[in-house]
């Protein structure tokens, strides 16, 4: 009997490889023979490069770049996959918003220069393609950060480079690419999000998602202003219109950096990770797939890991189980999404920090019981 395990982590509590491990324990407990095959998987946020370079006996590197306060220096993981050739990057390493006490968090002034240190760096040791995660950003500069670290000059009226954040775009008055860095035109760059805002208005980068990094309403209806003319001056220096572009809003506008300075492409974060990690390709022969999340209900269905594992194994007539420290509404919905079951790992009633604790414990046992049952009927 084979079985494939494709979780994603369980946020404070498991990686997925761990997630992995602790579901390959409680199946083996009952089938001992079995073939079980591992898949870590990530939907493009946390997790993404634990997930692809378990997954691809990849490599990890760690960057020193500039955090999102432009001033200290943080330690970036990135992974290194496919011999080297790809890249896999989380914006949230350099750039996110856990990096910052609460009162250190002004989108006025925080930065994606990190980020493009990062990919530097990845660009210095080889990588041809990069597979970059927008989530978790402590910014809202539009990616002018990460622009400037690749070489872009970004001058006021008075040919002085402006400072980092995203209030100083309005002062913006000439972008200068031909510094950029030629290798950003050769390597592929792929998007792993899930977001669809704009980059500006009532849908954009500033509105949604500013309150949460630190900006009042007055700070909000200024950064938003300040990235209206920042895409103005990209249409008028760089001959690109990415203001109203699907995810151009990501990761505080850092999408919009992207589109605007690289020729790169968006695709669904769990999608990704499908792909780079050949699940379906590993999934021939399966009887049977498990997959889970910290938590699981309506939500799941929009780009979350579980809901893209089950659609590709629904193509090929495979159940699945999915287990959850937590279920929340709207779950029976998934049943007609080619899930087969929908477990929840606890045992008792507990406070979070011991649920968290317990958590390779939980899904063991879980995943055991699951075994009894398919044993009893098979």
């Amino acid at each position: 009997m084979k079985f494939v395990l494709a979780p994603d982590s369980f946020k404070e509590s498991m990686t997925a490889k761990e997630v992995c491990q602790a579901m390959a324990r409680g199946i083996r407990k009952v089938f001992p023979e079995s073939e079980i095959v591992e898949v870590p998987m990530a939907d493009g946020g946390e997790g993404t490069v634990d997930a692809l370079v378990d997954a691809n006996q990849g490599e990890k590197r760690l960057a020193t770049v500039l955090g999102p306060d432009g001033r200290k220096r943080v330690k970036a993981v990135y992974g290194l996959i496919n011999h080297g050739k790809t890249a896999v990057i989380e914006m949230a390493q350099a750039s996110g918003l856990e990096l910052l006490a609460s009162e250190e968090r002004d989108p006025r002034i925080t930065t994606t220069y990190g980020t493009g240190q990062v990919i530097k760096d990845a660009l210095d040791h080889g990588a041809e393609k990069l597979i970059i995660g927008l989530g978790g950003s402590a910014t809202n500069d539009g990616g002018a950060g990460m622009a400037q670290a690749l070489g872009v000059q970004l001058l006021d009226q008075a040919g002085q480079e402006l400072p980092f954040g995203g209030m100083a775009l309005a002062k913006l008055a000439k972008i200068d690419i031909r510094g950029l860095d030629p290798r950003l035109q050769k390597v592929q760059v792929v998007l792993a999000s899930d977001v669809t805002n704009p980059l500006t208005g009532e849908n954009g980068a500033s509105r949604v998602f500013g309150r949460q990094k630190g900006a009042t309403p007055a700070m909000i209806a200024e950064l938003d202003a300040s990235l209206v003319h920042y895409a103005a001056m990209i249409r008028q220096f760089l001959k690109k219109d990415v203001e109203n572009l699907p995810g151009a809003g990501a990761a505080g506008g850092l999408g919009a950096g992207l589109m605007a300075f690289t020729d790169c492409t968006t695709q669904p974060g769990a999608k990704i990770v499908i792909a780079e990690n050949h699940l379906e390709q590993k999934l021939a022969g399966a009887d049977f797939v498990f997959t889970g999340e910290g938590g699981t209900d309506f939500q799941t269905k929009f780009g979350k890991t579980p809901y893209a594992v089950a659609q590709v194994a629904r193509k090929h007539g495979i159940p699945v189980y999915t287990v959850a420290g937590s279920l929340g509404e709207g779950i029976e919905s998934l049943y007609h999404d080619g899930f087969s079951a929908i477990f929840g790992i606890l045992d008792t009633a507990c406070f979070l920090p011991e649920a968290l604790k317990h958590g390779p414990a939980n899904v063991e046992r879980t995943c055991e019981n699951i075994a009894r049952v398919i044993k009893s009927v098979k």
